[in-house]
């Protein structure tokens, strides 16, 4: 669309003025000029009419960035026709900042430019970048067409992920490999190189053979190093949670679940996240590729609070262990039944029980890692002073 610019709306009502006042004062060259100003501001509003198309490429290096780390935006514009200064606004969320705008000098026939601009969250979550809305001025900056050029990608900011101490004893951090042994009670050599079949595996892997005796889809193993698993669990309900924003105890379990995630899988863990709503729909995350690691701080980035008010297991079967349990709980009072079922299906199950009191008003009663170790999980308390890596440290020496 093209409109008067502020100074085109002046000179626009002067020349009128002019003009009027000339033909009622008599004054003929006061109306020849007060003609030439209005005729300028129409004759610049006329040139900017014709659309000038933009095409515009957005680059962000990296698309996926930590909170409080920079990732820088490029935008590459290309014309191909004659164009006065272009003035740029890229449309960024809030929590990114003021939007930022540049101006791009005139140009002639097939012209390209380059901008690029730096943003930095401190909060967690996928911003949508753009539309970017360009002005093109006339030489004399009487007159405006504005173009919104619908070009968007989305900047990923996930959690920070703290360095953990790399501790445990031999046998006790393992949790459950997918190359390990299983006995079948009617089955025959070649069982042991099969196992059960998970969402995503091809189905040229599906041995027919065993599928058809077991009574379940059974595909074959890898031939590769045996890799434990372990299943980071995050509380996320709202009603477990106290605090807002960034300084919440939301924030805080879910930096411990991402450091926690990261870790295990630089150790060789195949780690799967689950929430309070269930597992995630990427299943399980190999550490051992950067992109499959990237993918699991991705799922962090995003997580909300729940409305549910009790943590969901139909994702633990009655007929298998799952390895290793990472719990990072909040107020856990009235889940007793669920944490029973929880423990019984790690191997081994820690937590880390957050004080949400702390986070708003003072503590709430027993602290959560005593609670929690008698019932027989290894369980440390967190509050907002706690050192993760100290946390971590002391669940490994527990017995």
């Amino acid at each position: 669309m093209a409109t008067l610019t502020g100074r085109g709306r002046t000179l626009l009502a002067a020349g009128l003025t002019a003009a009027i006042g000339g033909l009622v004062l008599g004054q003929p060259a006061f109306t020849g000029v007060g003609v030439l100003l209005t005729a300028l501001p129409l004759l610049c509003l006329l040139s900017v009419r014709r659309p000038r198309p933009v095409a515009v490429q957005r680059t962000l290096e990296p698309r996926c960035t930590p909170t409080g780390q920079p990732a820088r935006v490029r935008l590459t514009l290309a014309g191909a026709t004659r164009t006065g200064p272009l003035l740029l606004e890229d449309r960024v969320p809030w929590a990114l900042g003021v939007r930022p705008r540049f101006v791009v000098p005139a140009a002639a026939r097939e012209w390209t430019a380059e901008v690029d601009y730096t943003l930095r969250s401190d909060v967690r979550g996928r911003f949508a970048l753009g539309r970017l809305t360009v002005r093109a001025l006339d030489p004399f900056g009487l007159a405006v067409r504005t173009q919104v050029v619908a070009d968007q990608s989305d900047l990923i900011v996930t959690p920070s992920v703290l360095t953990l101490p790399a501790v445990g004893r031999a046998g006790t951090w393992t949790g459950a490999g997918d190359n390990r042994p299983r006995a079948f009670a009617i089955g025959s050599a070649e069982d042991v190189t099969v196992r059960e079949y998970r969402p995503g595996d091809p189905l040229r892997r599906v041995h027919w053979r065993t599928s058809a005796r077991t009574g379940e889809l059974m595909v074959r193993r890898e031939e590769q190093p045996w890799q434990s698993r372990a299943t980071v669990l995050l509380d996320n309900r709202a009603g477990a949670h106290r605090g807002h924003g960034a300084a919440s105890s939301l924030e805080a379990a879910v930096t411990a679940a991402a450091s926690i995630a990261s870790h295990l899988a630089a150790r060789g863990f195949v780690v799967r996240l689950v929430t309070a709503d269930g597992p995630s729909s990427t299943g399980w995350h190999d550490g051992a590729t950067a992109a499959d690691a990237d993918r699991m701080l991705e799922e962090l980035a995003v997580v909300e609070q729940t409305q549910r008010t009790t943590i969901d297991t139909g994702w633990l079967t009655a007929s298998s262990r799952h390895g290793m349990l990472v719990a990072v709980l909040g107020d856990v009072r009235e889940d007793a039944t669920t944490l029973r079922r929880l423990l019984h299906h790690g191997a081994p199950a820690v937590a880390l029980g957050l004080d949400v009191g702390r986070w708003n008003s003072g503590p709430m009663g027993t602290p959560p890692g005593e609670a929690l170790r008698a019932a027989g999980w290894r369980a440390v308390t967190v509050r907002p002073d706690t050192v993760l890596a100290a946390a971590w440290r002391e669940l490994a020496v527990m017995p």
